[in-house]
């Protein structure tokens, strides 16, 4: 196996596949572990809380499901390979197209980009209204976003907030994906979550949204 250039195709396309975890089928995710290669089981295993073990195997469960969709493959043929701080690595043969993604998760949300031309950057943020915004602003912002966020009014600050921070990451993604500065970033319209997606070339529109309509 080795790691395939991606098509050449004059229309740039991005796909966004988003999930919410609470209504996926239990048995499904549960049959879905056996998907899991080695690395995959270790890394499961070591998360200690129960949501976090249930949010890393909603990622690749999804991961899986629109590589294979995508593919015209079988979930249980994607074979990924772990790696440290970083989006896992997809290993396909040579005779095969080798498709862009980026995941993202936050509270029961898991989300995967996808484009066959150009590397993606994703991050959403659950719209917590909870947390010490402000606190967290210090925290992240430069001094002049520091001094924007401030500025706004208070009914715009949470808003605001997490998509600049989804920004952030998002960016940040991009860069660790393919070492390169985004040509574009689109802020998708969503009431629970910010979400931004990052792409390393121009898109010809502006990214799809999709609820994945086989996980119930």
């Amino acid at each position: 196996m080795n790691e395939a250039a991606p098509p050449a195709n004059n229309t740039n396309s991005a796909t966004i596949w988003l999930l919410d975890g609470r209504g996926v089928n239990e048995a499904l995710l549960a049959a879905s572990l056996a998907w899991l290669n080695a690395e995959e089981q270790q890394r499961y295993a070591r998360f200690i809380r129960p949501e976090r073990q249930r949010q890393f195997l909603l990622g690749r469960w999804l991961l899986r499901r629109v590589l294979a969709e995508s593919l015209a493959l079988t979930p249980s043929q994607i074979v990924l390979r772990e790696r440290a701080q970083n989006a896992p690595l997809l290993m396909l043969d040579a005779s095969l197209p080798l498709p862009h993604f980026s995941l993202s998760h936050s509270g029961p949300w898991v989300a995967c980009a996808l484009s066959m031309q150009s590397a993606l950057g994703l991050d959403i943020e659950l719209l917590d209204g909870e947390r010490d915004l402000a606190g967290l602003a210090e925290q992240i912002f430069d001094s002049s976003e520091l001094a924007s966020f401030k500025a706004l009014p208070e009914a715009e600050k949470r808003l605001s907030f997490y998509q600049a921070w989804s920004s952030k990451e998002a960016h940040y993604k991009l860069r660790c994906n393919a070492a390169a500065p985004a040509a574009q970033q689109f802020q998708l319209s969503h009431t629970s979550l910010s979400i931004v997606l990052c792409s390393a070339l121009p898109l010809a529109a502006e990214p799809l949204l999709l609820a994945p309509q086989w996980a119930a």
